[in-house]
């Protein structure tokens, strides 16, 4: 009799203990989370940042037979190897991890604490069912859900707006960082040999507005890809969930995958277009411009340019950066034995 108090005890507090233990998660653990995921898909990654700004950013007059030999990835990269050798691939990668450590870092927390607060209104809080606990039931042959993510549930509608938000947010703050880095990859701009230089560079030619060039683009793009890519994430998750015994790096990597696929095709032509706005301002120096222009100069297909090479780094990305962000997480949570609901029961008994 007591025993069974004591499992149904354990049990009715699981849905809160939950939601405390994940919120209970400091700033520090999302921030060293979030900065280890941007460090180690920057360095991995990018030649496929580079490659796809190569694709995306266009070609002037006087180049006529190379351009379609140029548009394909292979011609790319004999391009990049001529020019500039191996380590001409990780060209930018200064500047990427300049925005990607402190900026995934910054989102990681900064998405973490706007899904809290939406967590606390109904309409975007999700109730998880309780799990059964027994006294003599073994949690480690089958962890609970919480025991797989380290994050807040939410509403598909919650998962859209914390997503958009965030990434927003920190996508203005690092936009100067983000046009340099999308010409540091370009190759117009061989005269950038350092961040400051660049900037100092950007300034002069553009005024403090060149800092925000292809900004309205970036927004176009990141708010709905961000906030759909969460939507899809979370889906996934339910779905490989139901997989008995599946570990969470294949939980999260597979969903993580599959969510950057599905955002990343539906928001391509923003981010050709955004692309075109940083590396050439003076041909697309507005939205409407640029969309126009590079309709003018390779039709409807023009905006999926380099989808392939983006899908490829955001699945990898994804893939990368989710995996190691919510591994750390739990590690952090778990480390405590906040995470496992036996500790609840231990400690109810």
């Amino acid at each position: 009799m007591a025993d069974s108090a004591t499992a149904s005890a354990a049990a009715s507090s699981s849905t809160s203990s939950t939601i405390q233990t994940k919120s209970s998660l400091k700033a520090y653990h999302h921030l060293a989370s979030g900065a280890l995921s941007g460090l180690s898909s920057a360095i991995v990654l990018q030649p496929l940042d580079l490659l796809k700004t190569r694709l995306q950013q266009g070609f002037g007059d006087g180049e006529g037979e190379g351009v379609n030999k140029r548009r394909r990835i292979r011609g790319v990269v004999r391009q990049v190897l001529r020019e500039d050798g191996v380590q001409g691939l990780w060209r930018g990668t200064v500047p990427t991890l300049v925005r990607n450590v402190p900026g995934v870092a910054i989102y990681f927390y900064t998405l973490s604490s706007i899904r809290h607060k939406l967590s606390s209104i109904p309409y975007f809080a999700v109730t998880l069912p309780l799990p059964t606990i027994t006294p003599t039931s073994s949690t480690s042959s089958s962890p609970s859900s919480a025991s797989k993510s380290a994050i807040i549930k939410l509403s598909s509608g919650g998962n859209l707006m914390a997503g958009a938000i965030a990434r927003t947010s920190v996508g203005f703050i690092l936009s100067p960082i983000t046009v340099v880095k999308a010409r540091f990859e370009s190759n117009r701009y061989a005269n950038y040999h350092s961040i400051p230089s660049a900037l100092a560079s950007l300034y002069r030619t553009n005024g403090i507005r060149g800092f925000f060039q292809g900004f309205t683009a970036t927004a176009v793009r990141d708010a709905p890809y961000a906030g759909l890519y969460l939507v899809f994430y979370e889906k996934g998750k339910d779905l490989l969930g139901k997989i008995t015994g599946i570990p969470n790096a294949a939980l999260h990597s597979g969903s993580g995958v599959m969510a950057a696929i599905l955002a990343t095709l539906i928001t391509s032509p923003a981010d050709v277009v955004k692309t075109r706005m940083q590396v050439n301002p003076v041909d697309h120096p507005t939205l409407r411009k640029a969309v126009v222009k590079v309709l003018q100069d390779r039709g409807p297909l023009g905006l999926f340019s380099g989808t392939s090479l983006r899908i490829s780094r955001k699945a990898a990305s994804a893939a990368i950066g989710w995996t190691v962000y919510e591994a750390l997480l739990i590690f952090l949570r778990d480390r405590e034995g906040n995470g496992n609901p036996q500790n609840q029961l231990n400690k109810l008994s």
